[in-house]
Order: structure tokens, then C-alpha cells, then sequence
């Protein structure tokens, strides 16, 4: 899914991105999401690929270990916050790509 939600309004978006959580939770299949929010994809994920600028490579994996299921109380969490950071810092900061090649 290439950014399925950018059109919409950030409600809208909450309810679609819970939306999508619950059919997750009951389907169990793998769902790829590419999305510019990094809030987004810390809320949805297990797992966050930060791509680097064209042409586009493999930078970094962060894993993301809240607790499912997530809610809003998930976007309070001290740990959400401490990842979203983490990946700002990471999408700011230059550096290798995975195969040990500059940026």
C-alpha cells in the first residue's frame, strides 16, 4: 500500500489506520505500507524500513516492540515517542545504507 491514507483528513486517518489494524488482527496477513509519517508507521508497524534519498536504498530496521493491540493510549506511550524520535533522527542523519555504502 503506497501511502493508501495521504489524501485524507488526520480523524479520517486514525479511524482508517485502526481500520486497518483490526483487519490485521484478523486476516494475519502481511500488509506493506509506505507512508512519509513516521508517527504513522510507528502505530502501525512491527517493523520500520527508513529508505534513503534516490536512489532509493536500504538505510536502517528498527523494530517496534509495543504492545498490540494499539489504541490512542499507544500514542502516549513513552516508547512510541522514543521511536518516533529515533527514526527522525535516523531520516536526518547521513550515513551508510545496509550494504556499508555511503549515502
Amino acid at each position: 500500500m503506497d501511502e493508501p491514507f495521504s489524501a485524507v483528513d488526520l480523524l479520517t486517518r486514525d479511524t482508517l489506520n485502526d481500520e486497518l489494524l483490526r483487519i490485521w488482527q484478523a486476516t494475519g496477513k502481511t500488509i506493506l505500507l509506505v507512508t512519509h509519517s513516521v508517527e504513522e508507521a510507528v502505530y502501525l508497524a512491527d517493523r520500520v524500513m527508513v529508505m534513503t534519498a534516490r536512489p532509493g536504498k536500504l538505510k536502517s530496521i528498527h523494530e517496534v516492540n509495543l504492545a498490540r493491540p494499539r489504541g490512542e493510549e499507544t500514542k502516549l506511550d513513552p516508547a512510541y515517542h522514543s521511536l518516533v524520535a529515533r527514526l527522525r533522527r535516523d531520516l536526518r542523519t547521513p550515513g551508510e545504507t545496509r550494504d556499508g555504502k555511503p549515502q
